[in-house]
């Protein structure tokens, strides 16, 4: 915090309104200096507030990172429908809520592909199933993650990240987690960033959608490779998708140039050996394909449950 003031200041910037998850930190800030909501607070017993930020809400206290939907009317149109103050309106820079995205994208592409002016009133059970997405989107405020990957007081031994992908005649999608093992063998995963994107309105086989989601999450590893400050250990990619595998261990057949490209990614950019094969019953990503509604997502035990607890059984415990 001096550091950067100092820095700032030489430049004529004054660097003010500073929020700490540390009450420690917020006791050696004058109070001028602090964010409004915490300048008055008594920091021996007063809860620490909820802020936004970067287009997220933090809640301070649990050091915790959330939504805050804001949904403003909009006619039930394609153009309504697109309109960046609903679907882009929740701010998702690392694919938390992905699955609950989908279907409203789905939705989109539906209208689009049949032809739907962008100003003509969409069918009635079109219309049912964006007002149902858009009353439970409010919902994902009681969706949170810590912000920090790593439990205080938890000494590394050994860093893994682990990748799932899938895909679905809807979308595919990747979901990606570090995996912490301490000194004493405790185990402890994070969500790290999750995608989940529309199938092409051109018909693509599965296996090829499959393929193409391996590619993403080739892609993904080697920007958090390249983001996180940090070494880690093992690298791991899972698919249901068996034809995934044999593609990644072939070595001397010819494919067809859309195959060929991203067969030709995955090896650049991972080994056949760390392609592992995971059921879809286990597959996190296999919601990132297919979407889910507010309510089932809440209740969800592969996407978002990662990021509170440890995932320390099925394929991932297998990894070892």
């Amino acid at each position: 915090m001096q550091d950067l003031t100092a820095a700032c200041k030489k430049g004529g910037f004054r660097l003010t309104k500073w929020v700490s998850n540390s009450r420690e930190v917020l006791e050696t800030i004058p109070k001028e200096e602090r964010a409004k909501e915490i300048k008055y607070l008594k920091l021996e017993y007063d809860c620490l507030p909820v802020e936004r930020a970067l287009g997220t809400s933090w809640s301070v206290e649990s050091d915790t990172i959330g939504f805050q939907i804001n949904i403003e009317n909009r006619p039930a149109t394609r153009r309504g429908i697109l309109s960046l103050s609903i679907i882009s309106s929740v701010y998702n820079p690392i694919g938390l809520a992905a699955p609950v995205i989908l279907p409203a994208r789905i939705l989109l592409q539906d209208l689009c592909r049949r032809g739907i002016g962008w100003d003509a009133k969409i069918k009635e059970d079109d219309r049912k199933k964006w007002q149902r997405w858009l009353s439970d989107l409010p919902k994902l405020e009681n969706v949170s993650a810590q912000r920090c990957y790593k439990p205080a007081d938890f000494e590394i031994k050994v860093r893994e990240i682990h990748h799932f992908s899938d895909a679905s005649e809807y979308g595919y999608g990747v979901a990606s987690y570090i995996r912490l093992i301490n000194e004493d063998g405790r185990i402890h995963c994070a969500f790290l960033m999750g995608k989940a994107r529309v199938a092409p309105l051109k018909k693509i086989t599965i296996p090829r959608l499959e393929l193409t989601a391996a590619t993403v999450a080739v892609r993904m590893n080697r920007m958090l490779e390249e983001e996180l400050d940090i070494k880690n250990d093992k690298v791991y990619f899972w698919t249901d998708s068996t034809s995934v595998i044999k593609y990644c261990a072939n070595e001397t057949s010819r494919f067809h140039t859309f195959v060929a490209n991203r067969i030709n990614i995955i090896c650049k950019c991972s080994d056949s050996k760390q392609w592992k094969y995971v059921d879809t019953k286990s597959n996190p990503a296999d919601d990132a394909s297919r979407g889910l509604t507010v309510d089932k997502f809440l209740q969800n035990k592969r996407w978002p449950v990662a990021t509170r607890m440890a995932y320390t059984t099925g394929h991932l415990q297998s990894a070892m």
